[in-house]
């Protein structure tokens, strides 16, 4: 009997989409059937790409009678009102990181999906990648006792990635911690595996010509006396791939090479308009944008990561890494080797597939998705007041 394939429609045809589109290549349970975005020039790239229909907006994608599920790759802002369109129109949804901007945004898309009785996934965040799902499993086998302490960190050049004018303001869904926190809290949460009670944060600003915040650090306690130590820093100096052997965020072999390549590349640019050009040439449709070589991973990639992750439990520390999980007990080292994805991110369409098709309940569910979106506003919120939050 043929597996049953999910119809997919795509509601912005942006980085998010670019990501997500060796997925969808790769993984024969999904299939692109359709795709809205306001750029013309991505509407007809899709259009000849995949033989599929095309829309100006989401209302008239959503009305499409062929898509089973919605992915909501548009900008943080729409998440909201793009997933109460999908669901009113009894489509199942897929929405990017993070869920929305406010928790009464998240209330909303949790009830439209209710009411509508679609299920409602948030992805893709690293939470989804084999070797924290799979640490995960190594805690709760209770072989190496309770988690106690958790520390991720990540050094990046995010700031300093093409970005359109809006990306650069906190208020309007830019920043770290919107779009890299929800990352890293989402990992913390799921290896903790208790909820988050209290959170101190700060954040750092320290480029006036990049005014939202390209750093922040928070220490999250959990119900379970665990606590977690989270540090992001995406101002391009020092880059943590280099301690996971130069492999970068996507599983892909990385060049040392290309330090500063970020940086070179914005002190060319003349104006925030033309940054926004640069970024919309390099995705999907744009002029310079490159097409990924294959839908499987092949040799070329390991697992996805959001850099150097440790947990530590009662009786051994654990490392995941994009191809092995190391365990350091009170005795032995090991080493448990991951082997590598044959379609990246196929994780998100084991969740989604799972849900649509056999009605099992989702993990990264808008429940999920909100808990993290309430702790990313709490990192703010303890910056801003410079105390303690109670979540």
């Amino acid at each position: 009997m043929e597996q049953r394939r999910l119809r997919v429609g795509v509601a912005g045809l942006g980085r998010a989409f670019s990501l997500m589109l060796p997925t969808f290549l790769g993984d024969r349970r999904v299939e692109l059937i359709a795709a809205c975005d306001p750029r013309e020039e991505a509407r007809q790239q899709f259009a000849a790409d995949f033989n599929a229909k095309t829309y100006g907006d989401v209302l008239e994608l959503a009305a499409d009678r062929n898509v089973d599920v919605v992915y909501i790759a548009s900008p943080h802002q729409f998440h909201a009102r793009h997933t109460e369109i999908a669901a009113a129109n009894g489509k199942h949804v897929l929405v990017e990181k993070p869920m929305a901007l406010t928790a009464d945004e998240c209330d909303r898309m949790i009830e439209a999906c209710r009411a509508a009785g679609v299920f409602l996934i948030v992805g893709h965040c690293h939470s989804f990648d084999t070797p924290y799902l799979r640490t995960r499993d190594l805690i709760r086998s209770g072989e190496f006792g309770a988690v106690k302490m958790l520390q991720a960190t990540n050094y990046t050049d995010y700031l300093y990635r093409p970005r359109r004018p809006e990306e650069l303001f906190t208020s309007e869904g830019g920043g770290a911690v919107f779009s890299q926190a929800a990352h890293q809290v989402d990992i913390v949460r799921l290896l903790a595996d208790s909820p988050a009670v209290r959170l101190r944060a700060t954040v750092g600003r320290w480029d006036r010509s990049r005014p939202t915040e390209g750093a922040y650090s928070a220490l999250i306690w959990f119900e379970s006396g665990a606590f977690a130590s989270l540090s992001y820093n995406g101002y391009g100096h020092f880059d943590t791939d280099e301690w996971a052997g130069w492999i970068g965020e996507m599983g892909e072999r990385k060049k040392a090479s290309s330090y500063g390549s970020a940086r070179r590349r914005l002190a060319t640019l003349a104006s925030p308009a033309e940054e926004a050009r640069l970024k919309a040439a390099g995705t999907y449709g744009g002029a310079s944008y490159k097409p990924p070589q294959s839908g499987i991973a092949g040799d070329q990639r390991l697992h996805q990561h959001f850099g150097p992750v440790i947990v530590s439990c009662e009786r051994a520390d654990l490392r995941p890494l994009p191809d092995a999980i190391w365990l350091y007990g009170d005795a032995t080292r090991e080493r448990r080797p991951l082997s590598p994805p044959e379609v990246p991110r196929s994780e998100v369409i084991d969740e989604l597939y799972a849900a649509v098709v056999q009605g099992a309940r989702p993990t990264h569910d808008g429940a999920w998705a909100k808990g993290t979106l309430e702790i990313c506003l709490a990192i703010l919120k303890s910056n801003d007041t410079q105390s303690d939050i109670e979540l």
